[in-house]
């Protein structure tokens, strides 16, 4: 007996039969057909109204959205529309980010404003996308108060945007095209970098941690490695584009290659990267304290391009919290990576996360953070508040740390921090150092704002003929997070 699929089961097994069949460039080929037919689109929309189509993409969260973001841009102005960052464009898109419950609260208020201008103007189109679309919730929840939200997709399927967007401008109900995974990366698809100077570059998409308080493998996925000549390849197309540093983006850079056929190791890309001709500085985001190995330090050491500037996130100083917090390594590793560090690259910069509040921390727990950060002494440190995250295992544990007692944990942790920024700050006070000038100051228009190899910022006197350039300049004066200096020559 042979039965017959529905046009839902038919559209779900035409999507399994994408996601397993079609190598990378025919998908990248089939997703350009489909900005050629929203071009047709677009031009026929723009002859009705008499002028252009205006889009607005607004982007939550992490590096790793941002790029997404540029991939979502790229292909809207490919197929005719004009970028605005108005949010009464033509075609607006939420890429959003879920680490926090209140990022989830942020959008539907956003969408709460929109819901009111898209009455007046029906051929404005909404889209969401991104991390907080992964969760089932949120989605249901967007099918039943936001019917007014044209498309709807996550993180797996963002190389399919051509066609979702053709999809959409098509249909005449709303679109929901969530994927609970993928293995597919889709290469060569359009892009439009914010910078023309740097650029960031996925190395790897996914996280395999399931740290006890964090959603993100349940939205991003299981880890995937792209290719090592892909990534080359595209460092290489960017430097010919004008790129001078790039940051490899992974939610765990540290494990990338692990799954490939032919495994390559972190530490072995990096030096691959580093001979490119005509790259000036490599970064990284973000590494796990975990699977930071030695060869890691060393090729750190020995690759004159990356930054001396590693962002370890330590999140408590507890090896008892750390176990709970599913981290999978404790406080006495974390320092002998730290010591190990400091000994191959004595000027390496470090910044950390950390999380103050966790579920049955201690006044001894806490301590126990401290004596980390007193004794690692960082340029840096973001401190969060203990938040939350439905849908973790750390939501559902009992002893809840009572909100008094983190308040006054997390204002002695910023006066610490604040206090050894400041002194390792001050330690770099009139020496010249390479800075790359990455814009005009917001607030003075004779400066021109830069980073530090350290990743640290700089002011300093210039025009807007500089932006993208390195240049040696003296640090006159520590203004505790940033520099006043003057250009002593240019790289």
């Amino acid at each position: 007996m042979v039965r017959i699929m529905n046009n839902v089961e038919i559209r779900g097994y035409m999507r399994d039969l994408e996601k397993t069949t079609l190598t990378s460039k025919e998908e990248a080929a089939r997703q350009y057909e489909y900005i050629e037919k929203c071009k047709a689109f677009v031009a026929q929309k723009e002859a009705e109204l008499g002028r252009k189509m205006t889009f607005c993409v607004q982007t939550f969260g992490c590096q790793m959205n941002a790029r997404d973001s540029e991939k979502l841009v790229g292909i809207l102005e490919q197929v005719g529309y004009v970028e605005t960052e108005d949010e009464h464009a033509d075609f607006v898109i939420y890429n959003t980010c879920t680490v926090r419950e209140n990022a989830n609260n942020k959008v539907y208020g956003r969408l709460g404003y929109l819901s009111n201008y898209k009455k007046k103007n029906p051929h404005m189109m909404i889209a969401l996308c991104g991390c907080m679309m992964q969760e089932p919730t949120v989605v249901e929840t967007i099918r039943k108060k936001y019917k007014f939200v044209n498309l709807v997709f996550g993180t797996h399927n963002i190389y399919k945007f051509a066609e979702l967007l053709y999809n959409t401008l098509e249909a005449d109900s709303q679109i929901i095209d969530i994927w609970e995974d993928t293995d597919k990366i889709v290469e060569d698809l359009p892009i439009k970098r914010k910078f023309s100077f740097k650029s960031g570059v996925n190395i790897m998409f996914g996280c395999n941690n399931f740290c006890s308080y964090c959603i993100v493998p349940y939205v991003r996925g299981r880890e995937r490695s792209r290719q090592p000549e892909d990534i080359i390849r595209e460092i290489e197309n960017l430097v010919a584009d004008g790129v001078c540093e790039v940051m490899l983006l992974g939610q765990n850079v540290n494990s990338y290659g692990k799954n490939l056929e032919n495994p390559m190791s972190f530490a072995e890309l990096l030096r691959e990267i580093n001979k490119i001709e005509g790259l000036k500085r490599i970064r990284f985001m973000t590494s796990h304290p975990k699977d930071l190995s030695d060869e890691l330090i060393y090729a750190m050491r020995d690759c004159e391009k990356v930054c001396r500037h590693m962002h370890l996130p330590l999140q408590s100083g507890s090896s008892r919290i750390l176990n709970i917090m599913n981290r999978h390594y404790d406080k006495e590793q974390y320092l002998n990576i730290v010591d190990k560090l400091r000994k191959e690259i004595p000027d390496i910069a470090l910044t950390t996360d950390i999380i103050v509040g966790f579920p049955g921390e201690t006044e001894e727990d806490f301590l126990e953070t401290l004596d980390v950060v007193q004794r690692v002494e960082y340029d840096s440190a973001f401190t969060f508040i203990y938040s939350k995250r439905t849908g973790t295992p750390a939501a559902a544990m009992e002893n809840q740390v009572p909100e008094a007692e983190v308040k006054c944990h997390f204002d002695r942790l910023l006066r610490e921090v604040q206090e050894i920024s400041t002194k390792k700050a001050m330690a770099l006070q009139g020496k010249v150092m390479p800075v790359l000038v990455e814009e005009m100051n917001e607030h003075d228009a004779s400066l021109v704002t830069g980073r530090l190899d350290n990743n640290s910022v700089v002011h300093f006197p210039g025009t807007a003929d500089m932006i993208g350039n390195i240049y040696q300049v003296k640090l006159e004066e520590c203004k505790g997070f940033y520099y006043i200096g003057k250009v002593v020559e240019h790289e």
